[in-house]
C-alpha cells in the first residue's frame, strides 16, 4: 500500500488530495534522501520484484533537488557512488556466479552476452536521450503542478521505452542467430546421443513439459540456477519418457531431436545477470529489455559511469590549477 501511495505521491503530489499540510523543509534536513537528491534512489528502482527494497523511508522531493542543485557542489555525489557501487558490484558477483555454474554443465555456454555492446546501435541511444529528455520534461512540469500534462508525458516515455525494447531484442536476436547457426554446422562440440523418438509425448506429457519449461523460465529469471537447471533437466527426462517402438531411426528426425536438446543454451546478460537463452523469441527478449530489473540495472551503471566522469573532471581541473 505504502509503494502505490508513494507513487500516487510522485506522480501527482503529496498534496493531491488538498488534505496533507505543507512543512517547510531544507534538502539538508536529516528525513530527506541524500540519494534522492543526488538523482537516484535505489529504492524506486525494483518495485513490485523479487528485489524490490521497499518503500524509502525518506522524503522525496523534486523541488529540495532542484535547490540542491542550484546551491551546492553536488556534496552528496560521493555518498551516492558508494550506494551504487554496492548495487553494481553485488550483481557482478552473482554474473560470475551463474557463468560458473552454467560452466560446470557446458564450458562452451558459460559466456556473458555483452548487452550493453550489443545494443549500443545509434538508433538505440537516440531513444534513450529522447527518454532522459521526455523525464526532464516531465520533471518540471511537476515543479510547475501541471498534473495532467506530466502524465501524458510520462506515456509517452513508456512507449519509447517499449520501442526500444523492441529495437534491442532485434539487435540481440541476430547475434543469437549467429550463436544457433554455429551449433547447426557442427562447431560446437558435438551432443551426446539422443534415445530415437518416433512420436511425440501424449498431450498429458507435453503439458507436463511446457510447465516444467515455463517454470525453469521463472526460476532462471529470479536467478535460482540450480533450480531451473533442475527443472530443465525434469523436462528432457519427460520428453524421453515415450512408448517406443521397433522401427528403424529416421536420420531427419534424429537430428531434428539434436537440435532440440540445444534449445536451453543459456547465456548471461551482462547487465542484470538474467538468464537469457539463445532459443528466446524476440518478443521475450523484449520483455527482458523492458523489465524493471534490467531498466534497474541499466539506470545503476549509467548513473556510476556519470558520477565517475563527473570525479574525473573535478581531479583534472584540480591537478591543472596546481
Amino acid at each position: 500500500m505504502d509503494s502505490f501511495r508513494k507513487q500516487l505521491d510522485a506522480l501527482m503530489g503529496a498534496n493531491r488530495n488538498g488534505d496533507v499540510q505543507e512543512v517547510q523543509r531544507k534538502f539538508s534536513d536529516r528525513d530527506v534522501c541524500r540519494l534522492y537528491l543526488a538523482g537516484l534512489c535505489p529504492h524506486d528502482l525494483f518495485q513490485l520484484t523479487r528485489m524490490d527494497l521497499g518503500v524509502c523511508p525518506k522524503i522525496h522531493s523534486l523541488q529540495l533537488r532542484k535547490e540542491y542543485n542550484e546551491q551546492t557542489k553536488q556534496c552528496y555525489n560521493r555518498e551516492l557512488e558508494e550506494c551504487l557501487e554496492k548495487h553494481v558490484l553485488e550483481c557482478d558477483r552473482k554474473i560470475q556466479r551463474a557463468l560458473k555454474r552454467i560452466e560446470e554443465d557446458d564450458v562452451n555456454a558459460a559466456t556473458a552476452i555483452a548487452v550493453s555492446e550489443v545494443t549500443r546501435s545509434s538508433e538505440a541511444l537516440e531513444y534513450t536521450r529522447q527518454i532522459k529528455e521526455k523525464l526532464r520534461i516531465a520533471e518540471n512540469l511537476e515543479l510547475e503542478g501541471k498534473t495532467d500534462d506530466k502524465i501524458r508525458v510520462m506515456g509517452e516515455v513508456e512507449a519509447l521505452r517499449s520501442t526500444r525494447a523492441d529495437r534491442q531484442a532485434l539487435s540481440l536476436l541476430e547475434a543469437f542467430n549467429k550463436d544457433r547457426a554455429l551449433l547447426l554446422q557442427g562447431n560446437a562440440p558435438p551432443l551426446a546421443p539422443l534415445p530415437y523418438m518416433p512420436f511425440p509425448p501424449d498431450a498429458r506429457t507435453q503439458d507436463m513439459i511446457k510447465e516444467k519449461l515455463n517454470k525453469a523460465e521463472v526460476l532462471g529469471e529470479q536467478g535460482l540456477v540450480d533450480e531451473a537447471q533442475k527443472t530443465l533437466e525434469e523436462a528432457e527426462a519427460l520428453k524421453k519418457l515415450v512408448s517406443r517402438y521397433d522401427m528403424a531411426p529416421d536420420p531427419n528426425k534424429v537430428l531434428q531431436q539434436d537440435a532440440r536438446a540445444t534449445d536451453q543454451k543459456l547465456r548471461v546478460c551482462d547487465i542484470c545477470g538474467a538468464y537469457l537463452s539463445i532459443y528466446d523469441s524476440d518478443r521475450r527478449l523484449a520483455d527482458h529489455f523492458g523489465g524493471k530489473l534490467h531498466l534497474g540495472y541499466m539506470r545503476i551503471r549509467e548513473k556510476l559511469g556519470e558520477l565517475r566522469v563527473i570525479f574525473r573532471m573535478i581531479a583534472s581541473s584540480s591537478a591543472f590549477q596546481l
